[in-house]
């Protein structure tokens, strides 16, 4: 794969996933990250151990390796001033400037926009927050269960009132991966726009911002018509019989997406072997299929009930309509498609543990981006202040003071 990004530096002081993964991915597309860890427990997300719902396994930290692939880790103590004299000299050297911060934060440790650019005029300057730069709730921290999940209409948009409770996200960090999407295309854009015009950029990504853009087309329903978006009810009528999911035989599900149901209807038919849905002269053409759409659901929901999910895969393998099988993770990463495309890529932890990790979801040159692994804490932090200049017995130093790990 074109390392499209190689050549660039982002210097990043931030933990978690939100923003690190924004790094991460320009670190697969072949940029050059220096993580900056707190001088004595690093990333918060080191010490994590359970997601609330699955324990994280100790001999291959996923959640850590997901944001933190192919970069290169400092310890650092930045509120000393030793800490940001070194800081800053890496400043001096990057093309960009990542951090999730607080605002009172960034103000304290002195590494506000001024502060990084009074070090490098050019760099481009990146801001993830919680809920935006502006605004009552600007200084407030955040995390992607709230600002993207609950806060931003999301939770909601899939809520059944029926079921009496707010749902769970999907999975750990699915804000955050969302949203580091948003950072990692912002900063592209700013590199860009800094090639045309010599202008460096302060770029600005929240939770928020990312989920409502997400949830966009609701909202723009929603502010038109003056009522919050909800799924329909359980039992509300299908319109289009071709359009929701069915349980099969063996507890799974199919989910159709067959946007044109009148000119889908016959091949359905055949497909699933019952030709005389499709001359029933209640399914016969587009008007008399939607004035007995109900019926037909309930035909369709019969016949899909008959067979198992591999019969129908099989079953349904030529049809000409939009459908898939409901899968689970474990199911999505061995996709045929998901294999054929080098979505999941292999990688080996700094103990040289085996594992997979989801691929940069962008390609270029029609190859997946290998994916690199999360550096051990402090691990490139010699050769860093090596390469600034310093020499050994300044290094022994600074670690002898806790100013570097």
């Amino acid at each position: 794969m074109t390392s499209v990004m190689e050549g660039v530096r982002v210097l990043e002081v931030a933990e978690h996933t939100f923003v690190p993964a924004a790094s991460a991915l320009l670190s697969d597309l072949g940029a050059d990250v220096i993580k900056i860890e707190h001088v004595e427990r690093g990333d918060a997300m080191r010490g994590l151990a359970s997601t609330g719902t699955a324990f994280v396994p100790s001999d291959v930290h996923v959640l850590l390796e997901h944001s933190n692939r192919g970069k290169r880790s400092l310890a650092l103590d930045i509120a000393t001033p030793e800490g940001a004299e070194i800081l800053y000299q890496l400043a001096a050297t990057s093309d960009v400037f990542l951090t999730n911060k607080l605002p009172h934060v960034r103000a304290k440790l002195h590494i506000e926009v001024d502060d990084i650019r009074a070090h490098n005029p050019d760099i481009i300057y990146v801001r993830g927050t919680g809920q935006g730069e502006r605004g009552p709730d600007a200084d407030k921290g955040s995390y992607d269960g709230l600002a993207f999940w609950a806060r931003a209409g999301v939770a909601m948009g899939i809520m059944q009132p029926e079921h009496g409770q707010v749902p769970y996200p999907p999975g750990p960090g699915f804000g955050d991966s969302i949203g580091a999407m948003a950072i990692a295309g912002g900063i592209a854009m700013a590199l860009y726009h800094r090639e045309r015009t010599s202008e460096a950029t302060v770029v600005d990504v929240s939770l928020l911002s990312s989920a409502m853009w997400a949830m966009a087309q609701a909202i723009g329903l929603s502010v038109n018509l003056g009522r919050g978006w909800a799924p329909p009810p359980i039992d509300a009528p299908r319109g289009n019989p071709l359009v929701g999911t069915y349980r099969t035989k063996d507890g799974r599900w199919l989910s159709f997406s067959c946007l044109q149901a009148a000119r889908y209807w016959p091949p359905f038919c055949e497909s699933v072997g019952r030709g005389d849905l499709a001359t029933d002269p209640r399914f016969a053409d587009h008007s008399s299929l939607m004035a007995h759409s109900d019926e037909a659901a309930r035909a369709v929901g019969e016949v899909i009930a008959q067979r198992t999910v591999d019969e129908w895969r099989d079953a349904l393998k030529d049809f000409i309509g939009q459908w898939t099988v409901v899968q689970d993770t474990l199911e999505a990463a061995r996709d045929p498609q998901s294999i054929a495309n080098g979505y999941l890529q292999p990688c080996e932890t700094a103990a040289g543990v085996p594992f997979e990790m989801v691929a940069a979801p962008v390609q270029f040159d029609e190859k997946p981006a290998a994916a690199g692994r999360a550096p051990e804490f402090n691990e490139h932090g010699d050769a860093i202040l090596t390469d600034l200049g310093l020499d050994w017995e300044k290094i022994l130093d600074l670690k002898v003071r806790g100013i570097i790990a």
